[in-house]
């Protein structure tokens, strides 16, 4: 007899997050050997001793990491990610009912205490180092990523002359951290910026003349 499939709403569940999550499972592994430790301590001077509790930092890195690992760019593809992936959720301390941040968390923190923490690096030196010492990489190459990213550049949006922009006053971050680090460099590097984008200052080499 042909059977068919009950969509019965239960009242109650026995539902356990832990064994829904397979035992050879990649995060299971990247689990066993990580420790937020020294990414706690890098992160502490960063946050206010009083108001409300913030949303946890290891929380937020987790989900990166997650991101990093599945190549999940876009942070409001991994939040819904996280939202429905089981795996995720439990490698993340969630739970079935743990509410995932807001994708907008992410943004504010990568250009806040993240950034002026320098947590990222302290994070993936940490990770590695983790891994290489449980025998999950062997730390004996690299790869670089040769993938070309067309930029947000075109003749109609250029500026020919650094100077221009660099004494507006609606400068943009992404303007402005590009021309802070052209100071920073050479003064030889600093002769290739022939034309600077508003849009996109990165990929401002790229404008055709």
């Amino acid at each position: 007899m042909m059977g068919r499939q009950s969509a019965q709403e239960e009242l109650f569940y026995r539902f356990r997050l832990e064994d829904h999550v397979p035992g050879d499972h990649p995060l299971r592994q990247i689990d066993a050997v990580l420790n937020f430790d020294r990414v706690r301590l890098a992160l502490a001077g960063h946050y206010s001793a009083t108001g409300s509790p913030s949303i946890d930092p290891e929380l937020m890195l987790r989900m990166l990491l997650i991101g990093y690992v599945y190549g999940v760019r876009s942070e409001r593809l991994l939040c819904g990610e996280v939202h429905l992936n089981l795996a995720y959720r439990w490698f993340c301390r969630l739970g079935l009912e743990g509410g995932v941040p807001d994708h907008s968390t992410f943004s504010k923190n990568r250009y806040g205490r993240f950034r002026e923490s320098g947590i990222y690096r302290v994070l993936f030196e940490d990770v590695v180092g983790q891994y290489r010492s449980a025998g999950l990489v062997g730390g004996e190459g690299f790869a670089v990523d040769g993938s070309l990213i067309g930029g947000d550049a075109a003749r109609d949006r250029r500026v020919e002359s650094v100077d221009a922009i660099r004494d507006g006053e609606a400068t943009t971050r992404p303007v402005r951290e590009y021309l802070e680090a052209l100071d920073a460099s050479s003064p030889a590097h600093q002769g290739d910026a022939r034309y600077l984008s508003p849009t996109d200052p990165a990929g401002s080499n790229n404008v055709p003349p």
